[in-house]
């Protein structure tokens, strides 16, 4: 068997659904887990969560390789009394994939439900259907599932789905802010 050239080469994607109390994480490989920190630990949350994203976007110091082609996260909600606290959670992420020189996007809630599911707007049930119906994949909880899609929507926008979506749930994805990703 010959080794795969750059061009054969399949992004790595990391999808994170950032919350204070609980961060989904899906990692280059599929695989997904849950950060749960406790309020009694105050900001000290903070570095919890940056130390589990360095794990998953790390490169060759962990044995990895190189590091992540691309982080995709859930927005930061508008309108929502979560936002400060995602905004905090948001703050040290971004500083932490800016010093790897990890490129990230960011995908609003309605667009990612829309490219999960057809339809913007709802509970997490449907999206864990979608992911059953799509993947075959449950999950422990739906911040596992909201980084599983995130993860997917990246791979996605990439050109390397793991399965097909119908177009017009891939539009939804033209909505997100992408970066450049480099080869």
């Amino acid at each position: 068997m010959s080794a795969r050239t750059d061009e054969q080469r399949k992004f790595t994607v990391v999808g994170l659904d950032l919350s204070l109390t609980g961060s989904g994480i899906a990692y280059r490989d599929g695989s997904t887990s849950t950060v749960k920190t406790k309020q009694k630990d105050g900001d000290h949350r903070l570095t919890q969560i940056e130390e589990a994203v360095q794990i998953a976007v790390g490169g060759e110091h962990l044995g990895l390789g190189t590091a992540v082609d691309l982080v995709v996260m859930e927005d930061i909600p508008q309108n929502s009394h979560a936002a400060k606290p995602i905004a905090m959670v948001h703050g040290v992420v971004r500083n932490l994939l800016n010093k790897q020189g990890v490129p990230y996007a960011l995908v609003v809630a309605a667009s990612l439900k829309y490219y999960a599911t057809g339809k913007g707007s709802g509970d997490k049930v449907p999206m864990a259907l979608a992911a059953y119906k799509r993947a075959g994949r449950e999950f422990e909880d739906d911040n596992q599932c909201d980084a599983a899609w995130l993860r997917w929507a990246g791979l996605d926008w990439l050109g390397c789905p793991e399965f097909s979506m119908p177009a017009a749930q891939r539009e939804a994805l033209k909505k997100a802010q992408w970066p450049e990703v480099k080869r």
